[in-house]
């Protein structure tokens, strides 16, 4: 029992991250039914402005501010940087193919993936860069917490966990009950009938992008605090695992997204201390995972047929 407490902890750990991924991929396919790749990699910017807030602060071994101040510091600004960097990325490489056949936009995606890691390192360099998170604030962010049957649950998973559920609240409660939520519904659900309706679709895209690239690097600081290590390379598999996660829950829902990222988290964690080689094999049974889910239901596990318009 003590060794699957531990598996759990770990896993809704690593899963509320690929849920925070996932929602900024489901956000921007509801509304333009294309998958944003860069989008692992503008966590990865996120995760380097968290670490250089950090850094200015003092670093992890001689922090200037109290702690709290410090994790709202990095939280907002990698959330503003990656939030803008998301308009941006919009603006210059999806906006000119909105009309251009899906694969055009597709590919795009992924040139801009491969641009951000490049920058990325010319910028930050190849060497990897450590949060130092047992060092700050005297490793309290790992000996705070509580314990479950004598398995200690830090802090910073806590926060993890907390974080992402705040954010998927605000999100839902954004969606649901304001004039953007509605616009953003309302082109998921026909582009043009909402055009001549009045609402500007080029700005409910914009801030579906800046929304879910500042969920993203929220994503990215978290795994640095939890993680460590930030580097160049950080987005391409954590936004696959992401990726994964929304068409597991089902792309397009914003629950489906969070319990496919959950789901992802879990099972790897299970496979890494239960299964032969686990920890060497545990991205073949994500992927697994997702292979078996596409052929049973397609859709995901809480996504709906979409309807085709005729």
């Amino acid at each position: 029992m003590q060794r699957f407490l531990e598996l759990t902890v770990n896993g809704l750990t690593l899963g509320s991250v690929y849920a925070l991924i996932a929602l900024g991929y489901t956000m921007v396919y509801g509304i333009l039914k294309f998958l944003n790749f860069a989008h692992g990699d503008v966590l990865m910017v996120g995760a380097f402005v968290g670490y250089f807030v950090l850094q200015a602060l003092g670093g992890a071994q001689a922090l200037d501010v109290p702690l709290p101040l410090a994790l709202i510091a990095m939280f907002l600004a990698a959330m503003v940087a990656s939030g803008l960097l998301g308009v941006v990325v919009e603006r210059v490489a999806y906006r000119p193919l909105r009309n251009a056949p899906r694969i055009a936009p597709l590919i795009s995606a992924l040139g801009m993936s491969f641009l951000l890691q490049n920058l990325a390192l010319v910028f930050f360099g190849s060497s990897i860069r450590s949060y130092d998170t047992f060092e700050l604030d005297g490793g309290s962010l790992f000996l705070r917490g509580f314990d479950i049957d004598r398995v200690h649950v830090s802090l910073i998973r806590i926060i993890v966990v907390v974080v992402t559920a705040g954010l998927l609240l605000a999100l839902m409660r954004l969606v649901q009950a304001t004039t953007l939520g509605k616009a953003m519904r309302a082109i998921a659900h026909d582009r043009e009938a909402a055009e001549m309706m009045g609402i500007d679709a080029d700005h409910v895209i914009a801030a579906t992008f800046l929304i879910g690239s500042a969920l993203a690097g929220a994503g990215g600081v978290m795994m640095g605090l939890a993680y460590n290590d930030v580097y160049h390379y950080l987005g391409f598999l954590a936004g696959l695992k992401g990726f994964t996660a929304a068409v597991v829950g089902g792309i397009g829902s914003l629950t489906g997204s969070v319990l496919g990222g959950l789901t992802i988290g879990l099972l790897e964690a299970y496979a890494a201390g239960y299964l032969p080689q686990g920890s060497t094999f545990q991205d073949f049974w994500v992927f697994l995972l997702l292979i078996v889910v596409l052929l049973a239901r397609p859709t995901g596990l809480l996504g709906r047929p979409e309807v085709q318009k005729v």
